[in-house]
């Protein structure tokens, strides 16, 4: 764990950046945004209609390789370890559960709302000027498929006061009770599959759960030996889950419902996090990873929410011109993935440039009171709304607009956080609305 930086009074300041998580969560948003351009292969058919071919998805050779690359729970891990810290420095300038939720609410919806809004206008308008339907369609499915992550997410972070006092309590017994329940939903899920969406709450609350326990532990509170050890423990565990014929060996269809499968990598790659701290640390630490992390820390929510319908507009439009399609999974197609990433980051730079600043909170006086706990609970009921029929039902244009009613109404009722309750202030000064340089984006309030 981190120790704060103290003023010459004694006076506790910030808590000095964890370039670990900086560098561990840059990989995972790296790593899916390159593995979604591979991903995303959209084909046009003799007779005009348009199918969603998923490449790696469907390619056996790349199972294995996903078994390793499958990071989603990595990014878990971290969010528990940085949420627990930012609660427990909330508690101590005097906030409360509904001051965290709210924080943390704001974060992720004010730019999945505009996100939302621009994606509905733009393909009604495209329906109305007679785009292919199909092709309409294909780009709402590709604004859909951030919002189960965002759905995960904000499940797992609004249960996290919650969590973290029954993980001060008793933490073993916490973690292996959302184990049981990830277990239990495993075991029934054959003769009701509805219930397997109960793990999306179970599983990444338990996954997070871990990050509670690095943060406590510091940096290496096991040895070498010991984190090596988990890491092939779990990886065996797993591999005979699979071998029995108990769960899919491909990680990406264990990803949606998420299972059991995913609890073991989070131990593994919660381990492997430890066991290669000191070096990532040193990395981290160079002046140039240092800067260019830092600022894409800042804006990774507008990365994760607007590259994958950046990129199925991009492949939906295509298939309207006579550019070169190749079939997913041959050489020509395999070649052009890297023109396919350059033309992403192309078009994300004026996306971050106009809508970067929606992930900073916005920030009322020190003398604001906190928003009322009703309007806060209402704001997460009329979020998950939308996201859950998307999940269950899958998302329609209809829905999108809905959606994007739905969070722009969360965003008024949310309101502003008070200059108190946000890293940097406290009694008699008031800081930043977010976190600066030298503080990273993973030190939030």
């Amino acid at each position: 764990m981190i120790p704060p930086r103290r003023a010459e009074a004694g006076q506790v300041l910030q808590p000095e950046r964890d370039r670990v998580i900086d560098l561990a969560r840059f990989f995972c948003l790296a790593l899916v945004v390159v593995a979604h351009t591979m991903m995303v292969s959209p084909v046009l058919n003799p007779d005009g209609t348009v199918t969603s071919y998923n490449t790696l998805g469907n390619e056996h050779w790349f199972e294995p390789v996903v078994w390793v690359l499958q990071v989603m729970p990595l990014f878990f891990v971290a969010g528990g370890i940085t949420g627990v810290q930012s609660w427990r420095r909330l508690r101590a300038r005097g906030g409360n559960t509904f001051d965290f939720m709210q924080a943390r609410m704001l974060r992720l919806i004010r730019p999945a709302a505009v996100l939302l809004a621009l994606m509905f206008a733009g393909l009604w308008v495209a329906q109305l000027a007679g785009v292919d339907p199909q092709v309409v369609e294909l780009m709402v499915a590709g604004a859909g498929m951030p919002l189960w992550f965002l759905a995960a997410y904000l499940a797992a972070q609004l249960n996290l006061p919650l969590l973290a006092r029954l993980h001060g309590r008793a933490p073993w017994l916490t973690l292996a009770v959302l184990t049981s329940l990830v277990v239990a939903v495993d075991c029934l899920r054959g003769t009701m599959p509805a219930l397997a969406n109960l793990n999306m709450v179970f599983l990444w609350c338990a996954v997070q759960q871990l990050g509670f326990f690095l943060a406590d532990g510091g940096p290496l509170v096991l040895g070498r030996r010991a984190l090596a050890g988990i890491i092939l423990g779990s990886n065996l565990v797993l591999g005979l889950l699979v071998w029995l014929g108990l769960y899919s060996g491909n990680m990406l269809v264990n990803l949606n419902p998420p299972n059991l499968t995913l609890l073991l990598l989070g131990f593994s790659q919660a381990a492997a996090l430890q066991l290669f701290r000191p070096g990532l640390a040193r990395f981290g630490s160079l002046a140039t990873v240092r800067r260019f992390i830092a600022v894409a820390g800042q804006r990774s929510m507008t990365v994760y929410l607007w590259h994958l319908p950046l990129l199925a507009a991009m492949s939906g439009l295509l298939l309207l011109t006579d550019f070169p399609q190749p079939p997913g999974g041959t050489a020509a197609w395999w070649w052009g993935r890297p023109l396919v990433l350059l033309a992403l980051m192309g078009l994300l730079l004026p996306v971050l440039a106009l809508f970067g600043r929606l992930e900073e909170r916005p920030t009322s006086p020190a003398t604001a009171p906190s928003r009322p706990a009703a309007a806060v609970v209402l704001a997460a009921v009329v979020i998950y709304v939308p996201v859950a029929d998307a999940a269950l039902n899958g998302l329609t244009l209809g829905l999108l607009g809905g959606g994007a009613a739905c969070f722009a109404l969360a965003v008024l009722l949310l309101g502003r956080i008070p200059v108190r309750l946000v890293a940097g202030s406290g009694p008699g000064r008031s800081g930043p609305p977010l976190p600066r340089p030298p503080l990273s984006a993973n030190v939030e309030p």
